[in-house]
């Protein structure tokens, strides 16, 4: 993230909820579910962010992520040229990773109730940078050690064409326009479907700046 994190967001309040979506059997996006937690949660992002810093992580095959990452809660998501893996230690600091902020951990459990899964227990939360020309490659979230739970993912800032495919990579998939707010949710049957990010477009977000924040909970461990 280029210059200090707290520079790229502004306390703007937006419009609310807009409503529930379906893209899949048991897929939902959430149109603008995020909206009101927004000026709850920007403070608690930068504080985690400050512990952990994003960083280019680099994929087993040697590949250089054109996301940057960083995580919080009891597991964090990392990959290097050994494996990806769930990790309690940030690798970078060797220290354990940053909690799961209590807003954030609202906002997911409430949207994934609200997309038909209750009981949602996330202890890991993926943060991913988006700068224009950044992407992410179709890929399942099956680093997990079980798949019951959803995955619940928020977006902020900059729009993103969301690749929502079938559980083979071969699969035709649909492309989900998402905006500031957005929250997809997809578990059950939907729960191993491939999944991506198209390469975002330039631009400036009034409260996020020229970027797109991706926030993924999960239940790891």
């Amino acid at each position: 993230m280029p210059g200090p994190t707290a520079d790229l967001f502004t306390d703007e309040a937006l419009q609310q909820p807009a409503g529930r979506e379906q893209i899949g059997e048991q897929s939902y996006v959430l149109r603008g579910y995020a909206l009101p937690w927004v000026e709850r949660l920007l403070p608690e992002l930068r504080a985690v962010l400050a512990q952990s810093p994003f960083r280019q992580m680099v994929t087993p095959g040697g590949f250089t992520m054109s996301a940057a990452l960083s995580s919080c809660g009891a597991l964090g998501w990392t990959t290097d040229r050994t494996s990806y893996r769930y990790t309690t230690i940030d690798p970078t600091r060797q220290q354990p990773w940053p909690q799961l902020p209590a807003t954030l951990r609202e906002l997911a459990v409430m949207a994934a109730a609200h997309a038909g899964f209750d009981g949602f227990k996330p202890d890991a939360c993926l943060i991913n940078r988006y700068v224009p020309g950044a992407k992410m490659s179709l890929h399942q979230d099956k680093n997990e050690r079980c798949y019951t739970a959803p995955v619940v993912s928020v977006s902020l800032g900059l729009p993103a064409m969301f690749l929502f495919g079938g559980h083979e990579r071969s699969d035709k998939t649909q492309k989900v326009s998402l905006f500031h707010g957005d929250v997809v949710v997809w578990g059950g049957v939907d729960r191993l479907r491939f999944h991506g990010v198209m390469p975002i477009n330039e631009g400036l977000h009034a409260v996020m700046g020229p970027q797109r924040i991706n926030l993924t909970f999960r239940t790891a461990g």
